[in-house]
């Protein structure tokens, strides 16, 4: 019996080793292909020897499973300069496919479609050309589509909404035309859409303003035109839809109301006639339609709904009648609103597309994880104990840091300081951020001092902060990189100072009160108790510091940073602050930071805000000044702004900024002061 089992499980071996021979052979072939098509010149996959193992650790950006199949090919960055062969169907296990930021030329092969098991497509910031193909609807689990910063063209597929588990699709940048697929509206899990920068016309299909989970919805610069969905606004900055002159809409502060019946309806779908009145039947985009029909049966759909149509537009154009006088003014309303800031930001965020490119996202996905393992440093690996430990929400892998900098590119550097530098960046799910690098010489040598340092600024969390989205350390680089949101509109520092015929930067009234006012409640949060947090002192308040999302609210940057440096390099920092009348004048005898001197420099700010001057350290604001309100306020308001508001203000810099710490009140004070 025992014998014949043997006989019987031999050949079974045999036949699992060859099978397994047969596919590692396969994926080798493969990857010789892409190989040669990819690197014809041969400097830069000269590791993938043709008689090599791919899964022997020897061939670069090749990761593999237990089962010894190629499941990631991760080339970004690599300078190849040469085509994307059919042959990488072959790799059939590949979940991965990161060859973005690279000279790529040539068509995207429909092959591609046959790898069923892939989850990311990264094929951005190359030179491929034609169109996007068909055949990628069939990829059942991709997760990621990444086509932009090419020279693609024709027209967006609409299969392409077959792609249910499909989070990002983005395809910026490039030259495509037709209109906005109403299938993507079926991507129930999509959270970003970018088809920015194209030649799209046409209409916004109902359906996308309908995607539970979509975050983020960019169409800046296209041809589109016809009435915006309402659902959009929802939204808020998420929805950036700039230098499309023919859309139109309610509830959008940079959008024209859609004409009434005096002047018609505007047309929801791309009118199929050229120049000359003969029908562009060919290139009538018929994915507007979230329904397939062909043949006869449209023909019957065409015919039978020409009566409503009639009955819809009468009926339209009655109600336009008795909407029209609340609709304009509703819309005088709107115009008035401080909300108008939004048109500055949106118009500097379309300035700055072509600088910044696409990259990763926030969760890593198991492929890179495991590739880019080694690069990754869990510090002790939470040996502190749970009093230092920080969670793994909070942690990046390093592969995401370098690729949302674009490999920490100068383009991208925000600015630089003696002990850290500070980068644009945008991860893998489409979100800016700002990310600042720490040389490790420059944070606390115990490790345990600087988890704890981590901990704390993972708890801060309020509306008026720049909180902290994760970190990632590395010893092989030797630096720590912190990640926080991108503020748009930079830094209040900008607006001081400005120079007669720059109006565009010259803070309104109201937008300086709201600025003061969510610095006070941010401040406050630090020095309270709340959220189970400690007490913490910011020690480095200034303009540099105070930063302005899409509608201009305030948030303070880099809270408790101080926690994770060095003493001499925070000690350093203060040369600046003293320099510019932030240091409170008891820490020359003291040398300690308090919440009073937090207070004192919230006092200078408001007194910068005041009168939109950096240097306001000679400035004395007594009853003097108080009551001489026009020589004080910034001139660039030519008068424009509330006495009542600015006689407070100044009151609150009064008092900030006395030179006991004793008088001076505490922010809880000041912002129940300010909330008056």
């Amino acid at each position: 019996m025992a014998a014949s089992l043997f006989r019987f499980t031999i050949p079974l071996l045999l036949l699992s080793v060859l099978a397994a021979s047969a596919r590692n052979e396969e994926d080798a072939r493969a990857l010789a292909a892409l190989r040669r098509a990819l690197d014809p010149a041969g400097r830069v996959l000269g590791s993938w020897n043709p008689s090599g193992d791919p899964c022997g650790g020897s061939f670069v950006g090749v990761t593999c499973d237990t089962a010894g199949r190629v499941t990631a090919v991760s080339l970004q960055g690599r300078g190849l300069s040469g085509s994307l062969p059919p042959a990488v169907a072959g790799l059939r296990r590949l979940q991965g496919l990161y060859l973005h930021y690279n000279g790529i030329k040539g068509p995207i092969p429909r092959e591609i479609g046959k790898l069923s098991e892939l989850t990311d497509l990264y094929l951005d910031v190359n030179h491929l050309t034609g169109p996007v193909p068909v055949e990628i609807a069939s990829m059942a689990n991709l997760q990621v589509l990444q086509l932009g910063y090419n020279q693609l063209t024709g027209s967006i597929p609409p299969q392409l909404g077959n792609l249910n588990k499909l989070t990002v699709l983005a395809m910026q940048s490039n030259q495509l035309t037709g209109a906005i697929p109403a299938t993507l509206g079926e991507l129930t899990q999509l959270r970003r859409l970018d088809l920015s920068f194209n030649s799209l016309f046409g209409s916004i299909p109902s359906k996308i303003a309908e995607v539970p989970l979509l975050e983020v919805f960019d169409i800046r610069n296209n041809t589109l035109s016809g009435s915006v969905p309402v659902g959009l606004r929802r939204m808020n900055g998420g929805f950036q839809y700039m230098n499309n002159k023919g859309l139109c809409g309610v509830g959008f502060s940079l959008l024209e109301l859609c004409p009434s019946s005096e002047d018609g309806l505007k047309p929801s779908k791309p009118e199929p006639f050229g120049p000359d009145g003969t029908v562009k039947t060919r290139e009538v985009p018929q994915s507007v339609n979230p329904e397939n029909c062909s043949g006869s049966r449209c023909s019957k759909s065409a015919n039978g709904s020409e009566g409503v149509l009639i009955v819809a537009v009468v009926a339209v154009v009655i109600g336009a009648a008795f909407c029209g006088l609340f609709a304009f003014s509703w819309y005088r309303r709107q115009k008035q609103k401080i909300g108008s800031s939004l048109e500055v930001s949106d118009s500097r965020l379309s300035t700055d597309h072509f600088q910044q490119k696409e990259a990763c996202r926030r969760s890593a996905s198991p492929l890179i994880s495991v590739e880019y393992s080694n690069s990754w440093d869990p510090l002790s690996g939470g040996g502190v104990g749970s009093s230092g430990e920080v969670g793994d929400s909070f942690r990046f892998n390093l592969e995401e840091v370098e690729c949302a900098t674009q490999y920490f590119s100068d383009v991208n550097l925000l600015g630089k300081s003696g002990f850290a530098a500070t980068y644009k960046g945008i991860l893998r799910d489409g979100s800016v951020v700002a990310v600042k690098s720490l040389n490790k010489t420059s944070c606390k040598q115990e490790e345990s001092d600087f988890l704890r340092g981590l901990k704390m600024l993972s708890l801060l969390r309020h509306d008026n902060l720049v909180s902290l989205r994760g970190f990632c350390c590395s010893r092989g680089r030797g630096e720590c990189f912190l990640v926080y949101d991108f503020m748009v509109n930079g830094c209040l520092s900008q607006y001081l100072d400005v120079k007669d015929g720059s109006s565009a930067s010259v803070l309104d009234w109201p937008t300086r009160v709201s600025i003061v006012r969510g610095i006070a409640k941010g401040i406050e949060y630090l020095h309270s108790k709340k959220s189970s947090k400690p007490p913490v002192v910011h020690q480095n308040i200034s303009a540099e510091k105070i930063l302005l999302d899409h509608h201009f609210a305030p948030r303070l940057s880099v809270p408790g940073l101080h926690k994770l440096l060095a003493d001499d390099v925070v000690f350093s920092t203060l040369k600046a602050s003293a320099a510019m009348g932030y240091l409170a004048p008891e820490y020359a005898t003291t040398g300690r930071f308090t919440d009073k001197s937090d207070v004192f420099a919230f006092g200078i700010v408001v007194l910068q805000v005041i009168t939109g001057k950096r240097d306001v350290s000679q400035l004395k604001v007594g009853a003097a000044a108080v009551s001489d309100l026009d020589g004080l306020v910034d001139g660039n308001l030519n008068g424009v702004f509330s006495r009542t508001e600015a006689a407070r203000l100044a009151a609150v810099a009064a008092y900030c900024t006395s030179e006991v710490p004793n008088q001076r009140p505490t922010m809880e004070a000041v912002v129940q002061q300010l909330s008056h």
